[in-house]
């Protein structure tokens, strides 16, 4: 559908609500002049960059200053510093380190394990809402043990650790009221250690970490098996619901069909929507379940915490060029080398992480107190809610969509914290967005029943 016909499309939609009509397909020049700024050059030299340490094992030296992990992990911190640099103070940058014994499974030596980190504030001291981008900086070949080998590890995961590197230089030049935090995590090949550390981490401290983006393999644009290349999709993966929907919280998720709302699942509508609406020729494609078979992501020690996290990936993934020991058999290249990337493919999938990165931390916060009106009977909704915690509210979005339907099929604008829709609540699922009055949205937040 072309902006114009929807344009007109939500203008009849509101029409018949009573509510305002405003254009939702609408950029925030700022925003898009950051999308415009993402390099695939830059994000092809960060690359390089980290393929020319050698290995990047976990278990690789921490001392060596050429070779092996913590070589790589102190060439991300400088970059970082450079991009604070420029911050005007409020970009922070530090190396958050534990000491892991033996596991008796993937770690067989004590190690110091270390993620590269660096902390954007946000500049309203009232709003503690937190967002997160992560790739893992660690490498590994066919023996996930090996600690020696030569492990380029260029997409897997080269391409995540240059997406957050990329977002971080960009979004340091500008100023957010929420805090965004870039991190290059470690120990993902060896059972998501330095994610399970900082996820924990975050829960002890009560960390508000609104939405996590993972970003891992995501840079080739072809599968080998079959001979699909594409670069104009991405795969974000999404949990149903998060562990801590328990109680009260889990029943109505039964009760009312609510299976697919989740907050997980509310950011990975949330990052479709704006990523199509600021990289052009890109399609986000949802698919509904955690992570792919036999794999695992940093994004999952953070749901199985609480908190709203997502894995975004390539559409087709090559795996011949995933954890291989680097050889040639006949014809065959093995080995996760940066010339099977396509870093066109790379620069849209890193601009779908900063258009979402910086719509969130813009935003007011959501909506609080989110309710539907079924005290009644009737054939209209009626929603209400209070105004955000933090942020200034221009309006909100009411979102609405038949059960059926993975997606918002419809959006009303309105200025009260309340709006009565003639669609019945036993025939849609309906949620609740803060805006701004330049048009940044919160997450949805799915109404509870009001009696």
């Amino acid at each position: 559908m072309n902006t114009l016909i929807r344009i007109l499309f939500l203008l009849l939609l509101a029409a018949g609500t009573g509510a305002q009509a405003q254009t939702i397909v609408r950029r925030d020049p700022a925003i898009e002049g950051l999308v415009r700024g993402v390099s695939s050059d830059t994000l092809r030299s960060y690359v390089n960059a980290l393929v020319s340490f050698g290995t990047r094992h976990t278990l690789s030296s921490t001392t060596d200053k050429r070779r092996g992990i913590g070589a790589a992990r102190e060439w991300v911190l400088q970059q970082f510093r450079r991009f604070a640099a420029g911050s005007g103070g409020r970009m922070s940058v530090y190396l958050d380190s534990t000491t892991l014994r033996p596991d008796g499974r993937r770690v067989d030596t004590p190690i110091s394990l270390g993620n590269a980190v660096a902390v954007l504030k946000g500049t309203d001291p009232a709003d503690t809402r937190v967002y997160v981008i992560t790739g893992h900086l660690d490498s590994r070949v066919t023996d996930v043990m090996n600690r020696t080998a030569d492990a380029p590890g260029a997409n897997d995961d080269g391409s995540g650790v240059a997406a957050v590197m990329e977002c971080a230089r960009l979004l340091s030049r500008r100023s957010f009221p929420a805090t965004i935090i870039f991190v290059a995590v470690s120990g993902e090949e060896q059972s998501l250690l330095g994610a399970t550390f900082m996820a924990n981490k975050a829960k002890a401290q009560g960390l508000n970490i609104d939405a996590l983006l993972n970003n891992d393999i995501m840079g080739s644009n072809n599968s080998s098996e079959t001979n699909i290349i594409d670069n104009t999709r991405l795969r974000v993966f999404s949990e149903a619901f998060s562990v801590a929907d328990t109680g009260r919280t889990f029943s109505n998720i039964r009760n009312y069909g609510l299976e697919n709302d989740g907050r997980p699942r509310q950011l990975a509508r949330y990052v479709k929507e704006t990523g199509e609406r600021y990289v052009d020729n890109l399609e986000v494609v949802l698919v509904y379940r955690n992570d792919r078979f036999l794999r695992g992501g940093d994004h999952t020690p953070f749901v199985q915490n609480g908190f709203a996290a997502v894995r975004l990936t390539e559409m087709n993934e090559n795996f011949l060029h995933q954890h291989q020991d680097l050889r040639k058999v006949r014809d065959t290249v093995y080995g996760d080398l940066a010339e099977f990337m396509d870093f066109e493919y790379l620069r849209k999938n890193t601009a779908v992480n900063l258009a979402t990165l910086a719509n969130l931390a813009a935003a007011p916060a959501a909506p609080q107190d989110v309710r539907v009106e079924v005290r009644s009977l009737s054939n209209s909704t009626l929603l209400t809610w209070k105004a955000p915690a933090t942020g200034r509210a221009a309006g909100y979005y009411v979102l609405v969509r038949e059960t059926y339907w993975p997606l918002w099929q419809k959006k009303f604008y309105t200025t009260e914290p309340t709006l009565r829709l003639p669609y019945s609540k036993d025939n849609y699922f309906f949620a609740v967005q803060s805006v701004d009055a330049e048009g940044h949205e919160s997450l949805p937040v799915v109404p509870v029943p009001a009696r």
